[in-house]
């Protein structure tokens, strides 16, 4: 039953640049990057901190509680717990790292030194299941994926959090508490200029909604819903002034122009024929992408008038549950939920994978990945 459900998952986010031909540098400089790794767990939630090696290896530095409790969507699989994309996040500067405990309902900040972590802060998420966060500057919203479906501000404090009185926004869903990971909400992120907040529905409504946000960091009263081009709007990416969205019905890329009322049109869609496209990471003008049902990675390059092109349909196999990507310094880094593992990819200069390692002995159900 959980194996043909996966064919209807997933997708998300990071940053890319746009081009007709992929451009990636072809030196892999080893310039001691850092990754943090969300172990989730249902007894007690932790950040787990890794070293990038020369070679781009991870060695586990330390690891840090984030007093909280890790969760797990209904009903319960090992490959793709929280059903989100961004349940762990580093602020732009690199100085705050902030982490979402599903099965407690707070949300953890940490001020990062290096390889080091200090807690900051413990935060009520302002709703069920908090399964995502966005930060733009000093504003954060953090998603609620159980319940209605509830986005709650904060500002930081350095690296405190501190929430925004009368910031909550319901997304009139209909979910439970812990709520199915096909209809719960996918990812909250801003545009790159911080003035709209956009959440996917996921199967919930098949929907990108899209707040206004004001120079005081509240929300508008209610989004402008955007039904998306194919079902299941997983997660998202911003490229040569597009939305680049991941639709896991079709296992697709969609493009979209998105205007400043709040409003997506002109879609353009390219699917990698592979089961449940999830979690979209560009690296230069690549967008990588995980496939949870397929167990690998597909490649894309989207060309100057957004139309998305498949590189490789298969651009790299990986352990079972692929879910979280994360980039630095010229290699990729996948979690997988089913065994626990992050494994460890070369970028090369033509846009393809080369395997160098695996880290093992995560457990199982891990989720949320960031780096340096």
């Amino acid at each position: 039953m959980i194996r043909p459900a996966l064919a209807v998952l997933a997708v998300a986010g990071a940053l890319a640049l746009v081009g007709a031909a992929p451009a990636l540098a072809q030196a892999h400089p080893g310039r001691g990057g850092v990754v943090f790794v969300q172990t989730n767990e249902l007894n007690g939630n932790r950040i787990d901190v890794f070293d990038q090696g020369g070679d781009g290896r991870l060695s586990l530095a330390g690891t840090y509680p984030t007093g909280g409790l890790g969760g797990a969507a209904a009903p319960g699989t090992e490959s793709d717990r929280l059903a989100s994309q961004g349940s762990l996040a580093l602020s732009a500067d690199g100085k705050t790292l902030i982490a979402v405990n599903a099965g407690s309902d707070t949300v953890t900040s940490f001020r990062v030194h290096g390889n080091r972590l200090q807690l900051r802060s413990i935060s009520a998420s302002g709703g069920q299941f908090p399964n995502s966060v966005a930060v733009h500057g000093r504003l954060v919203y953090v998603l609620n994926a159980g319940g209605t479906g509830i986005v709650q501000g904060f500002r930081l404090d350095g690296s405190h959090l501190a929430p925004i009185t009368g910031s909550a926004r319901s997304l009139g869903l209909a979910n439970g508490d812990p709520p199915n990971f096909l209809t719960a909400p996918g990812q909250v992120g801003f545009t790159p200029d911080g003035s709209q907040l956009l959440v996917t529905t996921k199967a919930s409504t098949s929907s990108i909604d899209v707040f206004q946000v004001a120079p005081d960091g509240l929300l508008s009263a209610s989004p402008v819903v955007n039904p998306s081009a194919t079902p299941v709007p997983f997660a998202f990416t911003f490229g040569s002034g597009r939305l680049v969205d991941g639709e896991a019905g079709a296992s697709s890329i969609t493009t979209y122009v998105l205007d400043a009322g709040g409003t997506l049109s002109s879609p353009l869609s390219a699917s990698d024929g592979q089961a449940a496209l999830c979690w979209v990471l560009g690296i230069g003008d690549v967008y990588f992408v995980s496939n949870t049902g397929s167990n690998n990675l597909s490649s894309f390059t989207v060309d100057a008038s957004g139309q998305p092109s498949l590189l490789q349909a298969v651009a790299a196999t990986t352990n079972p549950g692929p879910i979280d990507l994360a980039t630095s310094g010229g290699y990729l880094y996948a979690q997988t939920g089913v065994n626990g593992t992050v494994d460890e990819f070369a970028v090369n200069g033509d846009g393809t994978l080369s395997s160098i390692g695996t880290v093992t002995g995560l457990p199982p159900g891990l989720e949320g990945i960031a780096a340096s």
